[in-house]
């Protein structure tokens, strides 16, 4: 990632975040301010309101949003994501973008794009019977699977593309619309992973090539892209539904592996009592 793109990445950043609050949830009195038929003309936070919650100068915040961060301090970035309401991870991300925009020069990154995994990773995969699992890199790229995750994923898993990425299929193949009952949060999703992993590894140029492809033939990701949302995909239920054995609700987890950086582990289960659950034995069932 080129120093121009960090600093507008930067810029874009504290603009969005600024424009998502009003002053009442900022918890500023909303007076004092003119008006256009009733409403503000500033959309959100004004430069100077976000300056005097984290207590800098006005001067100083514009030059900060601007992308200019040379020599910004831990106390300042912490005063200016609580300005913002950042969460953790919108915390994270400013801050890795602050590093690359006060590298002195080009540092290596991550392999989040990494194409192959261990022998034990996929032993361990195998040994998971009762539920999908799958390790993919931060790319979204799916790198090995075990049985079920191969029959859960298999419309995803059906792709030329070697290997089969799941941002590609979300935004490119219609199929997805159809497989991911909640699209939108999917798809919410899989733009804020991307963002993250762009701070953390910003002169990955396949990860480059990657969010261009999609930009190029998906107005959706662009749109979603163009927002500047961040997200660690990491615990919640996901809601599928699947072309042999119909509505399946599955409780996920999110696993990085410490000692493949850029790798995840990614789980499917299901309790018994679930409603889905006879149609989550049919899948097993399927396969064994």
């Amino acid at each position: 990632m080129a120093a121009d793109t960090v600093r507008e990445d930067i810029r874009t950043f504290l603009t969005s975040r600024r424009a998502r609050l009003t002053p009442e949830q900022a918890g500023l009195p909303d007076i004092g301010q003119r008006r256009v038929s009733g409403q503000r003309r500033v959309s959100g936070l004004r430069r100077s309101e976000v300056a005097q919650l984290a207590a800098i100068s006005v001067e100083y915040y514009t030059r900060l949003e601007r992308g200019n961060v040379r020599g910004v301090s831990q106390e300042i970035l912490d005063a200016l994501s609580a300005a913002l309401r950042l969460n953790d991870v919108e915390r994270a991300y400013l801050a890795a973008l602050v590093r690359a925009a006060n590298a002195s020069h080009r540092p290596a990154d991550r392999d989040g794009g990494a194409t192959h995994v261990r022998r034990r990773l996929q032993q361990l995969l195998d040994a998971i019977t009762g539920g999908a699992a799958f390790v993919r890199n931060a790319h979204l790229d799916v790198l090995a699977t075990n049985t079920l995750a191969r029959a859960l994923y298999r419309q995803a898993l059906d792709t030329a593309d070697e290997p089969p990425n799941l941002a590609r299929f979300v935004f490119l193949d219609p199929r997805a619309r159809r497989f991911y009952r909640d699209w939108d949060r999917i798809a919410h999703d899989a733009v804020g992973s991307l963002r993250t992993e762009t701070a953390r590894s910003p002169h990955d140029t396949d990860l480059a090539d990657l969010i261009d492809d999609l930009a190029t033939h998906s107005p959706d990701f662009t749109d979603r892209w163009d927002a500047h949302h961040v997200e660690y995909y990491r615990s919640g239920l996901q809601h599928f539904h699947h072309p042999d054995v119909g509505d399946l609700d599955l409780d996920y987890d999110a696993l990085e592996i410490p000692a493949d950086p850029g790798l995840t582990i990614v789980t499917y289960t299901m309790s018994p009592t679930a409603p889905s659950a006879p149609a989550f034995v049919g899948l097993l069932e399927g396969v064994t």
